[in-house]
């Protein structure tokens, strides 16, 4: 990363009842085809060494020498967006989307071929996660420096700047880094949980380290990484993650620990005050109480209902905004987008439509609606309110543009990306300079080389307005956290909801009839 609602239409009551129980496809696009893609991105941006399976064939191996100079294997795990630095901040919240995405909609997933592809992408993230937790205290959370990183351009497996890992401990704590890392291990290993048993075990170990960790030793990650300041600045603060850490422990242990923790604490740690209007790597409130909201909803509030009522509140404060019906509502560009800001704007349009879609599927399973403002909404129109957003991407807009590379004839082909903008290693293996990346391969007005399949860029400004062009870095950059709930966006749009309670336990475990009747097969071993 280079740094850190919609149109109004009277639909029918029929349609609205239709659009949560068929598979989505009334616009035309092509969802599973989308889905697919959305999952190949994230070979094209693995670090290390990269598998026989590997389909993104233009990437080789690369980073096979972070973390020796730290004394520590940090060689694997994800480039976070056009850039060749390893950010933890943003690839554990990626993880644990991904996760969050499978734990949902695993189902679909599997109906549409992509589980196999979904869990590999997980686990390459999972994998590196493990080995930057060093110790219960100590958590490499960046390898690269972002600073002369941006002064070159350079393909992954030219690299020639500094691979130095910086990390946290209790000397320089980092409860943002650590509690997000502990969510993303917690998640992970609920969809691990069935398939791989002594992993999920271990990815859980490692979450209850990590979050007596950053429970125990509190500060903010970028005041002990300095380096991440520029790019990843943790403007929230920690209190959203350790309350965000605490929601996904309870739900992969079913420990009360957990649970009081969010009961606790909801005051002091914002839960229960915070009505935000945004959600991504950096502020989590509207996620946990998203997810508070479905503990209380599934009947597990006990004497904190009381409490989780206030969390529950705050989560329909922030989808009533979204859906343009609350106090204070999200702006919206003319064509209907979500618009946060003009930096990547892509990345809120996507976690917020993941919330609408999942609290949607919540209230339906409990037979609720949601309360703003203006009356009551159906779930239905949450749902269709998130497919909009996506229809938005795919192409449905002022422009006729895919804002995702390789879907549809009309996408970006300057994409803000090192790896795809130079020629590929397997087609020229000359070497590709530090600067000599920009003179020859950044200033080419050409499309391209190497087809980044998947990805999702920054999006338009709050006019629709968009120019394809590799050095407007705000507008055509992806990122890995753009794509993670995207996937669970569009597993659930393409393959529709059979009516099973959301609510009940074990959804993701309950696909087993239906992963033997595709005779699924996972290859854990690397």
């Amino acid at each position: 990363m280079e740094k850190s609602m919609g149109l109004c239409f009277s639909i029918a009551p029929l349609f609205l009842l239709l659009i949560g129980i068929l598979p989505l496809a009334l616009g035309g696009h092509d969802y599973g085809e989308a889905l697919t893609k959305s999952i190949l991105f994230f070979e094209a941006q693995r670090s290390g060494y990269l598998p026989s399976n590997q389909r993104i064939q233009w990437r080789g191996n690369s980073g096979l020498r972070d973390g020796k100079i730290n004394g520590v294997d940090l060689v694997g795990g994800y480039h976070d967006a056009g850039d060749n630095v390893k950010f933890g901040l943003p690839m554990a919240f990626t993880i644990t989307m991904m996760s969050w995405s499978l734990i949902e909609y695993g189902r679909q997933m599997a109906a549409g071929g992509e589980l196999n592809n979904a869990l590999d992408a997980i686990k390459w993230g999972t994998d590196y996660l493990i080995k930057a937790h060093a110790e219960p205290n100590v958590l490499y959370g960046e390898v690269g420096d972002g600073n002369t990183d941006h002064y070159c351009w350079q393909r992954p497996e030219d690299m020639t700047t500094s691979r130095a890992a910086y990390k946290i401990d209790p000397s320089n704590p980092g409860s943002d880094l650590a509690g997000e890392t502990a969510a993303a291990m917690a998640a992970a290993s609920i969809v691990f949980r069935r398939y791989n048993p002594s992993y999920a075990k271990e990815l859980l170990e490692h979450a209850y380290q990590l979050f007596d960790f950053a429970d125990k030793y509190r500060g903010k990650y970028d005041s002990s990484i300095t380096l991440a300041q520029k790019y990843y600045r943790s403007v929230s603060g920690y209190a959203d993650e350790l309350l965000w850490a605490a929601a996904w422990l309870y739900k992969a242990s079913n420990n009360d620990y957990y649970l009081n923790y969010l009961g606790n604490n909801g005051d002091a740690l914002g839960g229960t005050g915070w009505a935000m209007t945004e959600f991504g790597w950096d502020v989590k409130y509207a996620g946990v109480q998203t997810l508070v909201a479905k503990f209380l909803m599934q009947g597990k509030g006990g004497h904190y209902t009381p409490v989780f009522e206030e969390y529950q509140q705050k989560a329909e404060y922030f989808m009533c905004s979204c859906l343009g019906k609350g106090s204070a509502n999200v702006q919206k560009t003319p064509g209907g987008l979500i618009f946060r800001q003009r930096w990547n704007n892509m990345q809120f349009v996507t976690s917020a439509s993941f919330l609408l879609t999942v609290y949607s599927d919540y209230l339906s399973s409990a037979g609720k609606s949601l309360k703003c403002v203006s009356g009551y909404v159906p779930p239905s129109e949450l749902l269709a309110f998130a497919k909009s957003q996506v229809d938005y991407i795919l192409g449905d807009n002022p422009r006729a543009t895919s804002y995702m590379v390789g879907y549809g004839n009309n996408y970006p082909r300057q994409v803000h990306h090192r790896g795809s903008s130079i020629v590929s290693f397997k087609v020229d293996p000359s070497f590709v300079s530090c600067r000599g990346g920009y003179a020859t391969w950044f200033s080419r007005k050409g499309s391209d080389p190497n087809l980044l399949t998947g990805a999702l860029v920054g999006g338009p400004d709050a006019y629709d307005n968009f120019a394809d062009q590799r050095d407007n870095y705000e507008q055509t950059e992806p990122a890995t956290y753009n794509n993670a709930p995207l996937m669970g966006l569009l597993a659930r749009l393409h393959g529709g909801h059979d009516g099973y309670n959301q609510l009940l336990p074990g959804t993701f475990s309950s696909m087993t009839s239906v992963l033997a009747n595709l005779k699924f097969c996972l290859v854990f071993a690397r």
